[in-house]
């Protein structure tokens, strides 16, 4: 096959074809290598943990990644990057000259400083399940078993939704964290019954 034939076929396949996801499913995606369920896993703060609650909490996500063969632990940065916008207001704060307007810039800049403060612990962890190709769907009482002992362990976790699946792909793959909701079909809103 060319170059050329490989740029064509990339190009007329979909999204999820391109990403490798057959399927998304309730809490999860079915992959050519297996299906693959999610677990929300909110962080604690452990500014306020002892050292020691600290090393236990360690060991026991340790020993969860390390007991289980197909567990992985993905985190994301689900804050937006206002790098951009402060180099520019920094541009524009030394060319303004009217003081008027460099007052405005500089409350911008800082209403910027006050965001990215205030979403610096946005951070999103995930506890990835593969089950394996020959294993049937994902079972529902399983999976609430593998919750329950997460919350056993210390951990508060819960089963992803089809929305949080999307969300996670949209942020590992296009770093998009400002969409409140996915469609499963790009215009879907905008189609009505009526037609």
């Amino acid at each position: 096959m060319t170059r050329a034939q490989k740029k064509e076929l990339r190009q007329r396949q979909t999204t999820r074809q391109l990403m490798g996801i057959r399927q998304l499913t309730e809490h999860g995606a079915k992959t050519a290598g297996g299906e693959l369920v999610f677990f929300m896993v909110r962080p604690d703060n452990l500014s306020v943990l002892s050292g020691e609650g600290i090393r236990g909490r360690v060991k026991r996500l340790t020993d969860l990644l390390c007991a289980a063969q197909e567990v992985r632990l993905l985190a994301l940065d689900s804050r937006e990057s206002f790098r951009r916008n402060k180099d520019w207001y920094r541009q524009r704060l030394e060319q303004e000259e009217l003081p008027a307007i460099r007052e405005l810039l500089r409350r911008d800049a800082a209403h910027l400083d006050e965001i990215q403060a205030s979403t610096a612990s946005a951070r999103e962890f995930a506890l990835v399940y593969r089950l394996g190709p020959r294993e049937p769907e994902a079972d529902p009482g399983r999976l609430r078993q593998t919750e329950q002992a997460l919350g056993d362990l210390g951990f508060r976790a819960r089963l992803a939704s089809e929305q949080d699946v999307k969300r996670l792909l949209a942020v590992y793959y296009q770093q998009d964290v400002t969409t409140e909701w996915f469609e499963d079909f790009d215009g879907e809103r905008w189609v009505t019954e009526d037609g």
